[in-house]
């Protein structure tokens, strides 16, 4: 039997886990490689600029959330203080992100099981992958939030291990390992900017992205027992998250490997590091691990693609067909909608022009700093609003409005220097040209609503 409404089917572990692990992937075991041997040892800066960044458009969105908690999280808040246009056109910008995520993991792990295996093509993995973590979506929240539980405990485990690892190895205590620490950073590697201030600013654009998938949590604790002390308790985490995962990794990968190491960036940053502490079966181990973080990352994909299209439906902003849900309150409409989408973009990754793929890829490059600009700006006016309504506010951003306009700057500026730099020029372009696509279907989908509705009235 078919409805419009969602369980709440997520436990506490698992919105817990989800919010612990939400942003690592395969972008810190493997991409933190390609930020370092760009910016050497200052790329911790870009870390720590992007990090500081996504702590505070988390800080934001858990305010709007905790006050009114929503499937449609940030659009839906976009839509409340900007207008119907807004949400529309943020949300599916966002279902358009995460669809293109799901062909891009695929293949990322169709590559490492076609190494295990390599009888069976990689195209093949792709859509076996894909459609195994679709029924993990289709059969209930609680499915889903269960096998993210394990995938997430199971990064947890990785990176935790790789830090304990490396600090033994700083300290002298590993056997059979010279690792020299702080050389690394000395000025016979050429110091701790090599490459200058524009370096880091590259790297900084290209780990901001890595950090994506944070804000999830606040879509997923909407199917929580208690959404608001659920969102509460992610955002006040998202702080030492950021520091664990991410600073004191790249801390120690460039403490212990050169930053002009060329294996660095061919084998990626973990591997290379534990290559160097001589912990064997190093690869065998990093592929594991990343084959894990892509079908995690695969599987938030499908399902917060699915979420966000289901609340675009709800609001009138999409089909009505997609807002249908199972007996068990999972909306599997929206669900093979958007995995069906994802297929199609896996089948042209290896069936079509290389051209065709690279333009989809960069239609979505800017999207996460779209989404960071929506929140911030609709965090200000609705705060303006609650505080006019007088509305007791239980979670806050910090030195309101200060340094939400400070995060509004910060992101127009790094989109500035995107649309300069000739490398990420075409990804602002091709996504200002999809918002702009987005925005003009929106204006015809509320024509035709307003006109049927005229002519029912009439």
């Amino acid at each position: 039997m078919s409805s419009s409404t969602l369980a709440p089917g997520l436990k506490q572990r698992h919105v817990t886990m989800l919010s612990i692990a939400g942003a690592i992937g395969a972008g810190l075991f493997i991409g933190s490689g390609h930020a370092i041997a760009s910016a050497g040892p200052a790329a911790i800066l870009a870390y720590i600029f992007s990090g500081t960044l996504v702590v505070l458009v988390m800080r934001m969105l858990g305010e709007m959330a905790v006050a009114s908690p929503d499937t449609g999280s940030f659009s839906t808040y976009a839509e409340r203080a900007m207008g119907r246009s807004a949400g529309f056109t943020i949300g599916w910008l966002y279902w358009w992100f995460w669809v293109l995520v799901i062909p891009i993991e695929a293949i990322a792990a169709a590559a490492i099981l076609h190494a295990w295996f390599p009888s069976i093509q990689t195209w093949e993995f792709a859509i076996a992958v894909t459609g195994l973590l679709t029924l993990t979506n289709l059969f209930s929240v609680a499915r889903y939030g269960e096998f993210e539980f394990w995938f997430a405990m199971l990064k947890v485990i990785a990176v935790l291990g790789f830090i304990a690892l490396g600090a033994l190895a700083l300290a002298g205590a590993l056997p059979d390992t010279t690792v020299s620490g702080v050389v690394q950073l000395s000025i016979e590697f050429g110091g701790f900017m090599p490459n200058g201030m524009t370096a880091v600013i590259g790297a900084m654009l290209t780990t901001v992205f890595s950090f994506m998938g944070t804000e999830i949590v606040t879509i997923a604790a909407a199917e929580s027992q208690n959404p608001s002390r659920q969102i509460t308790r992610a955002t006040n985490s998202v702080v030492w998250r950021m520091g664990i995962f991410y600073i004191v990794s790249v801390f120690l990968i460039i403490s212990i490997v050169p930053w002009n190491d060329p294996m660095l960036v061919q084998v990626g940053s973990y591997q290379r590091a534990l290559e160097l502490m001589n912990i064997p079966y190093a690869k065998m181990i990093v592929d594991i691990v990343v084959l894990i973080a892509v079908a995690s990352c695969l599987n938030s994909a499908i399902y917060t693609a699915s979420r966000m299209v289901y609340s675009l439906s709800k609001r009138g902003d999409g089909p009505r067909v997609l807002q249908k849900t199972s007996s068990s309150g999972v909306p599997y409409i929206a669900v093979l909608a958007s995995t069906a989408v994802g297929f199609l973009t896996t089948a042209l990754n290896y069936f079509a022009p290389n051209e065709v793929f690279s333009f989809l890829l960069a239609s979505s490059g800017a999207v996460a700093l779209l989404v960071y600009l929506a929140i911030a700006v609709s965090q200000l006016i609705l705060r303006r609003k609650m505080n006019a309504s007088e509305q007791p506010i239980t979670f806050k951003m910090w030195f309101y409005p200060w340094l939400s306009y400070l995060v509004i700057f910060c992101i127009l500026s790094i989109l500035i220097v995107m649309l300069i730099l000739p490398e990420h020029r075409m990804e602002v372009i091709a996504t200002g040209a999809l918002t702009l696509s987005i925005v003009c279907m929106g204006a015809i989908f509320n024509a035709r609503k307003s006109t049927v509705r005229k002519a029912e009235l009439a």
